[in-house]
């Protein structure tokens, strides 16, 4: 069994898997006759591919037993996909640049205004909350082609964390 370290989510420790949306370093448009601040560019939603449209979801995302034990990762090789917790609670992201590879794999904490954005093709973990029933917006794909794919592993990978602390 491998265990995962969990590291902060930063913009610099994520990109080579995809975005970070938050709005730190962002500076806000006035909009609204000033009532409301708008940040632009937060997001590359890169879903076009083979005729592929925007789809907007609504998630409800249980929090899975301790230990969480890593054994499926997913990507979507059509279009990007995009993550925003909707309940300011702190959740867990688990990517890899390899299934198959366990050193190649990342473990972030995210805080509860931090949303991804992960790359087409990006492989990450499904959904990992640490409150039960975290509501998520999420932009994503729709269209033709397949754009789920997923890979069992043969090796469970563990994260290693308290829950409580979080």
């Amino acid at each position: 069994m491998v265990t995962l370290a969990i590291e902060p989510l930063t913009k610099q420790a994520f990109a080579l898997f995809g975005d970070v949306v938050e709005t730190d370093g962002k500076t806000p448009l006035s909009i609204n006759q000033g009532y409301a601040q708008r940040f632009n560019g937060l997001a590359n939603i890169d879903v076009a591919a083979e005729g592929g449209q925007v789809n907007i979801s609504w998630f409800v995302a249980s929090v899975r037993p301790a230990p969480i034990a890593i054994s499926l990762m997913e990507r979507h090789p059509l279009g990007s996909q995009m993550f925003m917790p909707l309940n300011g609670a702190n959740w867990l992201v688990v990517v890899c640049a390899d299934p198959h590879i366990s050193s190649s794999y990342r473990a972030f904490a995210a805080k509860g205004h931090q949303g991804v954005n992960y790359a087409r093709n990006c492989w990450h973990h499904p959904l990992l909350v640490l409150k039960d029933r975290s509501p998520f917006l999420v932009v994503d794909r729709k269209g033709e082609g397949d754009n789920l794919e997923e890979v069992w592993l043969g090796e469970t990978i563990q994260l290693d964390f308290n829950p409580a602390a979080s």
